[in-house]
């Protein structure tokens, strides 16, 4: 491992190959989701090569795989300075990411080259059926695999954590991706009963998504704040306090607006309509503190594209898991729009605005520095800037579109008390849509393009400066000033 003079601690260099395989799978998961775009409006465009649930099933596992190498690449990068110690074993994080890495990528190829149920059938699922449920397809052998990775990281992490300094914002990562880790297990139980089966499917997907995920978006968030502002530690650990104490009082209970119509107690209609409503204020809070974080700013970063990447995921982390997931959250709502184009709008806006944007966030501040420098040059940054537009246009597109399909199709499949159009019919008449969706899924494709090319970029790394002190911060520094022309 070669010496790094940017990086106070040598060891945080393990997060940068976690970092490109994280870039490099968020590629595929795009390429597979434009793929779907075409096969709604074309059903057999490269069938039977690339039949359409293979390509969904790809696309959303490549979504968590890619995000999971994220997160790990982010502690891995945080813990160490936040601990002020350097990570417990370099090596260990090193196999692990090669074991993930093949696992994962195996397991994609078996998705696409062999039928679901001959993998099921070679790869042990008669011993342990855990196979065939949404978003977990993985084969029994994946899922262990991933337990090991998982199991070998936390490890690693805690005894790092223990060694050294401990603060609100490790604590908060630790604690999140324990919980990230535990609720996998559920992914091993699939009991004959469906409804039970349903619970813990979501024990797995909610719980983490609206739950643990959250306290692993507030770290790095408050992480990447920290850096980029100067605000003190003090203040944003009040800030996380409230945040994820709201989190975790809504999601966990939150989950019942997934008990509605899968054969539970009618009470808990009453509880998922309650605590479900109140999931969007940790979003909320999440926006008021980045906006309050940059206000209050006591240095000019000369990264400013991390600090757009940051404050971007809370804006549109609260659009979609708040404003759009309140839309057909209540039962009496969902009861229509459950499981129709409105629900795949939700999931794409607030998945990207969350997750998608924090992990590129932390990539955003921390790949230059594993590169021997403090920011990216002043061309590279405002590359990387437009591409942030580019891809929050594209998703916007696409979400609205995704809208206006779903309100098309509560109107003519589910409203109606007698007639209601054919499901397939129902799908022509929102041929319109999926073009418009199509659309904004090319101009997302552009946008990530952007942003690849944004690390090719040359020029001077853009300059570290403190600008000149004011009222409530400091003024824009030259470089800074430089920056917003470019």
């Amino acid at each position: 491992m070669t010496h790094n003079p940017i990086l106070k601690y040598q060891s945080q260099a393990v997060a940068k190959p976690y970092f490109i395989a994280a870039i490099g799978l968020f590629v595929g998961q795009i390429i597979f989701g434009v793929l779907m775009g075409i096969q709604y409006i074309y059903g057999d465009f490269l069938f039977p090569a690339i039949p359409f649930n293979v390509a969904r099933m790809v696309h959303t596992n490549l979504l968590i795989v890619w995000l999971l190498f994220g997160f790990m690449g982010a502690a891995y990068y945080m813990v160490p300075e936040e601990a002020e110690t350097e990570l417990y074993s370099p090596k260990l994080a090193l196999v692990m990411f090669w074991i993930f890495l093949v696992a994962g990528a195996l397991t994609i190829v078996g998705y696409l080259l062999v039928p679901y149920a001959k993998l099921a059938e070679m790869t042990g699922n008669n011993l342990l059926a855990t196979m065939g449920r949404e978003f977990l397809e993985q084969p029994l052998p994946t899922k262990v695999g991933i337990v090991i990775v998982a199991l070998a990281m936390l490890f690693n992490l805690s005894m790092t954590y223990l060694k050294g300094r401990k603060t609100t914002i490790t604590t908060v990562l630790m604690l999140g991706l324990w919980g990230l880790a535990l609720l996998f297990l559920f992914s091993f139980v699939n009991p004959h009963n469906l409804v039970r089966d349903k619970m813990y499917w979501w024990w797995v997907v909610h719980l983490w998504v609206e739950g643990v995920w959250e306290l692993i978006m507030a770290a790095l968030l408050a992480y990447v704040l920290i850096k980029t502002t100067g605000v003190d530690r003090e203040v944003v650990d009040k800030w996380i306090y409230v945040i994820i104490a709201f989190a975790l009082f809504t999601g966990i209970l939150g989950t019942a607006h997934h008990y509605y119509f899968i054969g539970l107690p009618g009470y808990w209609h009453l509880v998922g309509n309650i605590f479900s409503s109140l999931e969007p204020i940790p979003f909320f809070l999440m926006t008021m503190f980045a906006f309050r974080m940059v206000q209050r700013r006591r240095r000019d970063h000369a990264n400013q594209a991390a600090v757009l990447w940051a404050v971007g995921c809370a804006v549109m982390g609260f659009l979609g898991a708040g404003v759009w997931g309140f839309l057909h959250t209540l039962s009496w709502v969902n009861y229509y729009t459950h499981g129709s184009q409105l629900t795949a709008s939700h999931g794409h806006l607030a998945f990207y605005g969350a997750y998608v944007l924090v992990v590129i966030a932390l990539i955003s501040y921390a790949m230059p520095t594993l590169r021997g420098r403090i920011a990216n040059s002043h061309k590279a940054q405002s590359l990387e800037m437009w591409s942030f537009w580019v891809m929050s246009i594209g998703m916007g597109v696409m979400v609205l579109a995704m809208t206006g399909a779903g309100i098309l199709q509560v109107w003519l499949q589910r409203m109606p008390t007698s007639g209601a159009m054919p499901f397939m019919a129902a799908q022509d008449q929102m041929m319109f849509f999926y073009w418009m969706r199509l659309g904004g899924g090319g101009v997302f494709l552009i946008g990530l393009v952007m942003y690849l090319w944004s690390f090719f970029v040359g020029g001077a790394p853009a300059e570290e400066s403190l600008g000149t002190p004011r009222r409530g911060g400091l003024m824009p520094s030259p470089a800074q000033r430089r920056l917003k022309h470019d």
